[in-house]
């Protein structure tokens, strides 16, 4: 081979190999990874064979052995949701295309022979895309921009799943506890009931009282039935948050909620605080960068869509070898790279009016979320210092009196009945006091999610049928 054309392909050789860059999507997670330890303060992983599999099943074997707190409720979700490892693989394409980007096109080969009469022409040519090296440096860059738009956006993905986590895990502890409520709700209408039966069949209580405290236990027997299946349901929202199956399902919750919290949190520069530190804010302004990159690579290479360069060697068996270069450049006639350039302006435009929506969103978000946090510990602060104390008292009130004999049995029943619409709303209180500092947290370093507080008359264990008794 003609030796300029082989210093030419060594030349291309060594210059693609100095500017091309590995797959190494292991690097792309690391910041992820850190982001998450730092938000959360817990380990997310990305198992990508079989033994980190292992490894991760085996922790969160251990982590399910004991009673679920909501901790490690986020930190199981984080190991060991199926989707969330799903959206880590994102990785993998984004660093795909950045090690693409990073690339220049390959050189052209071309091969020619040709025979007229008794000569034989052959013609050999090597090409280069000279646009494609002359836009590489910006190219990089968008990859480069592209792989960490794609860290921002599965760190927002990561933050939902704890945040889905944390309140399923509140939801669930609140129905089961609920539940347990109205097994001794239950418990106690029983046995009202068959007392009842007893002194009717004795002659000493009347039949509309006797019907009134079997139909406060048919009441009550329904609740268990209602709070039974909330519970069930709210195990199953957990079980799907957390990625659980098989075995993993028969975890152990607590027996109840965790107790209030001294005082709420005072957080007088919310807004600055969600504007500095929220990722989906943060997102909007790399979108934007990429967009301005995006721009600059449109305009710079809009006249040098195909530029190449080739050298040519043609020999033939009559005429001495013919040496040279030639250069290609595409004419702008029809297309001038006006609607290419046209369009990056407009999602570069585009890019920037939405994260001045994201901003006004993050700041409103932000605000509501601390609304309803206040809100929901004043209220379930109120039920624990003002009204189940206040219901105590009158129960121990009615108790002297019982044992005095100034009452009855039935007219203590009945107060106790009273008390029990007044625990079950405590208990929603409290639950939604939890879902309300999920959401504040998630308000402050991510989108809010649509709040999800169930109304706590819809779990009240026979609260219904609590008056009149």
């Amino acid at each position: 081979m003609n030796p300029l054309l082989t210093r030419s392909a060594l030349a291309c050789a060594s210059l693609a190999l100095a500017g091309c860059a590995s797959l190494q999507p292991q690097q792309g997670f690391a910041p992820l990874q850190a982001q998450t330890q730092a938000l959360l303060k817990q380990d997310l992983q990305w198992p990508r064979d079989a033994e980190q599999a292992a490894a991760l099943d085996a922790r969160v074997a251990e982590l399910l052995a004991v009673p679920l707190t909501a901790d490690s409720a986020v930190q199981i979700a984080l190991l060991n949701h199926h989707g969330l490892r799903a959206e880590l693989h994102q990785l993998g394409v984004a660093d795909a295309d950045l090690v693409q980007l990073s690339r220049p096109l390959n050189p052209g080969l071309s091969l020619g022979r040709m025979r007229q009469g008794s000569e034989t022409e052959i013609e050999r040519g090597l090409h280069l895309n000279l646009g494609s090296w002359l836009s590489l440096n910006r190219s990089r860059r968008v990859g480069a921009l592209r792989l960490r738009q794609t860290q921002q956006d599965l760190a927002l993905k990561v933050l939902a799943i704890a945040a889905q986590a944390r309140k399923s895990y509140y939801q669930a502890l609140a129905a089961e506890q609920l539940r347990q409520y109205s097994l001794q709700v239950m418990e106690a209408a029983e046995a009202g009931a068959e007392l009842a039966r007893r002194m009717a069949a004795a002659g000493n209580l009347n039949k509309l009282r006797q019907a009134r405290e079997h139909g406060f236990y048919a009441e009550a027997a329904l609740s268990v039935a209602r709070a039974e299946a909330q519970a069930r349901s709210q195990r199953e929202a957990l079980i799907r948050a957390l990625g659980l199956w098989g075995e993993q399902t028969q975890f152990r919750l607590p027996e109840r909620l965790p107790e209030l919290p001294g005082a709420a949190r005072d957080l007088p520069e919310i807004e600055r605080q969600a504007i500095a530190q929220r990722l989906d804010v943060q997102a909007a302004k790399r979108a934007a960068e990429l967009r301005a990159s995006e721009l600059g690579l449109s305009q710079r290479t809009r006249w040098i869509n195909v530029l190449e360069l080739g050298v040519v060697r043609n020999s033939s068996n009559e005429e001495p070898t013919q040496r040279g270069f030639e250069l290609s450049l595409e004419l702008p006639l029809f297309d001038w790279g006006q609607a290419r350039v046209a369009r990056a302006e407009s999602l570069y435009m585009q890019a920037l009016e939405r994260t001045a929506h994201t901003a006004i969103q993050a700041r409103s978000e932000a605000r509501e979320a601390y609304g309803r946090y206040r809100s929901a510990f004043d209220i379930a602060r109120h039920y624990a210092t003002e009204i189940l104390p206040t219901r105590q008292r009158i129960a121990d009130e009615n108790l002297l009196r019982y044992n005095g004999m100034l009452i009855g049995v039935f007219e203590l029943l009945a107060d106790a009945r009273a008390q029990i619409g007044a625990v079950a709303a405590a208990i929603g209180a409290q639950r939604d006091f939890f879902l309300a500092q999920a959401e504040l947290d998630q308000a402050l370093i991510g989108p809010a999610a649509a709040s999800a507080l169930p109304s706590s008359s819809s779990t009240a264990p026979a609260e219904a049928s609590a008056g009149g008794h």
